[in-house]
């Protein structure tokens, strides 16, 4: 039975405190509950298998093994905000000697943990949530990459962005519905284009997703095709709308007629495709100013809006830390099947918070999940890297992506009539986190040959590599790791 978290922290501190104030006593701060700039609030689960020899001789060391491992996934979580899963793995040996082992140095403090239980899949179990310092494991993967040689903290990336800039005639009526203009928004093309990065068109985005989710369809495809179907188009989107006037001037000397065009205001705004969230907007009316055309004017129009972006902007926005999506999840039978599948979300090591927020047995789950680093195509990260290791444990596709769209997430699970069957599956089998494991952790975790059988099911390369590793002797390098 999974016992639930309990804080460090007494939970009378702030009275003591204030009557230790009136008292003139000296009394020390109490622990701030919430992370300063350069941490990060992550929830972990460690394992250690129970039957190992070291264990049996001495308690004591089964539990600081418990709590090692705990540790180590926080860490682990944070890493994953610099460091994209395929590098993690790879390079999964020097991370672990430089950052991994680290854990009293990164981990400001233990905010709640649970009490240990032995789980029915044969693993010891227990959950924390701690502080973790982003800036120490961001300037020690930094120094091992200069150190080591080898490329760790992921890229800028390369975004798509879509431009869409729309202009009105203040002599026309606000019905008017406004005009894209072509010369503006290549304009402002040319100056994304200028950071290295891709210029999306969302019409043909759309239009091309949508012939694939029909095609999938066909061939039987329905994941593939949901998938499709819902995938976002440019990772941002800028959007601005012009307003100008034309003027007509007359000369008094010659009575010459001069057209002028001036704009008399633009707003600008960029949207996170993936939320909806708005990263930036402004409106600003220039400076008394005016152009011989409407081309001209435009193109001006085009320079001042780029102006408003810089490649730092966007790299601000893609290093982002973390994401906070809601998560739906169709299927889940009965409130315990809810409360075990929270408890799988935690071990992954893209989530660095899960809370079940609701349950309805006909309408599902509903969880809020914070999720590491900032993926330019989302809808492809949760199928890897958080459906495929439910699924591995499970055995087949249970858990399908429904839609992504804005911060709202819907998967649905499928494929068992019993919720008994269910919870005995949750349950009994290995936690979803080892599927996606490296070999040196599982050798860390899975003393014995027992519990090895058991994750074989859902990581077999994993395990079949710890097995050649110890019939050696400890001589084959635990390296030769599974591409997750």
């Amino acid at each position: 039975m999974i016992k639930p978290l309990r804080p460090v922290c007494p939970t009378m501190y702030a009275v003591i405190l204030g009557v230790a104030l009136l008292l003139g006593l000296m009394m020390p701060a109490a622990p701030d509950c919430h992370a300063a700039a350069d941490t990060v609030i992550v929830s972990a689960e460690g394992l250690a298998d129970p039957n190992a020899d070291a264990f049996k001789r001495d308690k004591a060391i089964l539990y600081d093994a418990l709590l090692d491992d705990a540790r180590k996934q926080a860490i682990e979580k944070v890493v994953g905000i610099y460091v994209d899963s395929r590098s993690l793995v790879e390079n999964y040996s020097l991370i672990e000697d430089n950052v991994l082992t680290q854990t009293r140095g990164f981990i400001k403090q233990i905010l709640q943990k649970s009490d240990p239980w032995l789980g029915e899949d044969g693993f010891m179990h227990i959950l924390i949530k701690a502080e973790v310092y982003t800036s120490k494991a961001e300037n020690a993967l930094r120094e091992m990459s200069r150190m080591q040689r080898v490329r760790l903290i992921r890229e800028a990336g390369n975004p798509r962005i879509s431009v869409a800039i729309t202009v009105r005639d203040s002599e026309r009526d606000a019905f008017t519905e406004p005009e894209r203009s072509p010369i503006a928004e290549n304009i402002l093309k040319e100056h994304i284009s200028s950071f290295g990065y891709r210029v999306w068109s969302e019409e043909v985005a759309r239009e091309s997703n949508l012939a694939n989710a029909e095609k999938s369809l066909v061939t039987g495809q329905a994941d593939q095709a949901a998938y499709y179907a819902h995938r976002q188009g440019s990772d941002f989107a800028i959007l601005g709308e012009v307003k100008f006037k034309p003027i007509n001037l007359t000369l008094k000397t010659s009575g010459i007629e001069i057209n002028k065009f001036t704009i008399t205001s633009w707003t600008v705004k960029c949207l996170d495709s993936a939320t909806g969230e708005e990263l930036y907007f402004n409106n600003k009316i220039p400076a008394r100013r005016s152009w011989n055309s409407e081309d001209e004017a435009l193109m001006a129009i085009g320079q001042l809006i780029g102006e408003e972006f810089s490649r730092e902007f966007f790299e601000q926005q893609l290093l982002q830390r973390t994401r906070i999506y809601q998560l739906e999840v169709q299927g889940l039978p009965v409130y315990d099947a809810a409360v075990l599948f929270k408890k799988e979300l935690i071990g992954l090591r893209p989530v660095l918070n899960v809370d079940l927020r609701a349950f309805d047995d006909l309408g599902g789950a509903s969880y809020e999940v914070e999720f590491s680093g900032n993926e330019l195509d989302f809808s492809e990260f949760l199928n890897s890297a958080v459906l495929a290791p439910l699924n591995s444990k499970f055995g087949k596709r249970v858990f399908s992506l429904v839609s992504v769209q804005k911060q709202q997430i819907k998967v649905l699970f499928q494929g068992f009539n019993r919720p008994a069957e269910i919870i005995t599956l949750f349950k009994e089998k290995p936690p979803s986190s080892l599927a996606s494991a490296t070999p040196i952790r599982l050798n860390q975790i899975a003393a014995t040959r027992g519990s090895l059988k058991k994750v074989e099911e859902i990581n077999p390369k994993g395990v079949e590599t710890v097995l050649e590793h110890r019939k050696s002797g400890g001589k084959t390098s635990l390296e030769a790791i599974r591409n997750f």
